[in-house]
């Protein structure tokens, strides 16, 4: 390296403006699709649109502060226990996870949230899946050429067996997208990738098992999602379906959907694009696909052009996870898959989703922070 050339460190405003646009862009689509619902039951039209935003606000602010931080310090000890930050943060992980299993707020049958009280509440599994993509990428940094054979892969799995557990007892759609992280960045990581192939067929047997032999609902959304229009169930998904429709080529106007007038129920929620694709049109739709899509490729830049190891798969995970669940989510709401409740990032209402999908961009412009550009 010539020592008398002079570098800048590089902070990727591209993907700082993506992630912004997109979250603005949510509160504008949560306030027009949940407006209606908010005025009758809460008698309060920007009911939603408030909530959102304060955590829109926070997660923000988080994001701003971690990207002037350096990611390497989630490697150094802590000053008062001898663990490293991402150890600890595992362990917090899946102490989240039992607390809510045991003493979490019931919703719908499910109990996914803490209940914080007058701040609301709190979903745990959002913590566990920024906590996933920083412990793998940290196992991974520390003996990468383990992976190349399939018992340093098993290992690695081995780790995240807990977390992914306990995110499935009770939410089996989360655990996946958190199962899918972990394999992608192995993957990744990986120079032998035909063991992936043996994986992938134990790991779809193992979920076609638990969905077969597990609780009831699971086996309903796959009836429903292969006789949509005469399932007793499908009334949402259809209804969806019928929004997509009638949006046609430019949709119906920004606060004209029909469709969130109580017939797609917290049609704010992981139904929202349907609602895109209605008041938006396809022209909508596709615009905000392209939209994941670039920031998607930012991360791609980002990762490649890490400074270590460490930083490039800390966005790679973060790459994975954005894009599977966009992936999931447009794939439910066009029902090309089996209905299952993974939000779409940045547009979906849910506070603790964006708050911490904030911080967790936040990490990825970090690592672009450590970037050195030669200086022109």
């Amino acid at each position: 390296m010539n020592r008398n050339k002079k570098y800048n460190n590089y902070y990727d405003y591209s993907l700082l403006f993506l992630t912004v646009f997109l979250s603005c862009f949510g509160l504008v689509m949560i306030y027009s699709t949940s407006a209606y619902t908010a005025q009758v039951k809460f008698s309060d039209e920007a009911y939603f649109l408030k909530k959102q935003l304060v955590a829109v606000i926070a997660g923000v602010i988080a994001m701003v502060a971690v990207s002037k931080m350096d990611y390497h310090i989630l490697m150094k000890k802590l000053p008062v226990l001898p663990v490293k930050l991402v150890t600890a943060g595992y362990f917090i992980a899946i102490g989240l996870q039992v607390f809510v299993l045991l003493f979490g707020k019931e919703v719908n049958g499910a109990k996914r949230w803490i209940n914080l009280g007058p701040l609301g509440t709190f979903q745990p599994s959002e913590v566990s899946k920024v906590v996933t993509i920083v412990f793998v990428a940290y196992i991974v940094n520390l003996l990468p050429r383990s992976l190349n054979r399939m018992g340093g892969f098993i290992r690695v799995m081995v780790f995240l067996l807990p977390v992914i557990g306990l995110i499935a007892a009770e939410n089996l759609s989360t655990a996946l997208v958190v199962s899918a992280i972990s394999v992608g960045i192995c993957f990744v990581a990986s120079k032998k990738k035909w063991y992936y192939l043996v994986f992938g067929i134990v790991f779809i047997a193992a979920v076609a098992a638990y969905i077969a032999f597990g609780d009831a609902f699971r086996s309903i959304r796959i009836q429903v999602w292969l006789d949509v229009e005469n399932h007793t169930q499908g009334f949402q998904i259809l209804q969806g379906l019928y929004a997509i429709a009638s949006g046609g080529l430019f949709g119906t106007g920004l606060g004209n959907s029909m469709q969130k007038l109580g017939f797609i129920p917290e049609s704010h929620n992981d139904m929202i694009f349907s609602i895109i694709c209605e008041e938006l049109g396809l022209f909508g739709a596709v615009a905000v696909i392209l939209l994941f899509v670039l920031l998607i490729w930012r991360l791609f830049i980002i990762s490649i052009n890490a400074p270590d190891l460490y930083g490039g798969l800390i966005c790679t995970g973060i790459l994975i996870h954005i894009a599977v669940q966009v992936i999931i989510n447009v794939a439910v709401v066009s029902n090309s898959i089996p209905s299952t409740g993974i939000p779409l990032p940045f547009i979906s209402y849910g506070g603790t989703s964006i708050a911490i999908l904030l911080a967790e961009m936040g990490l990825a412009l970090s690592v672009s922070n450590q970037i050195r550009t030669e200086r022109g």
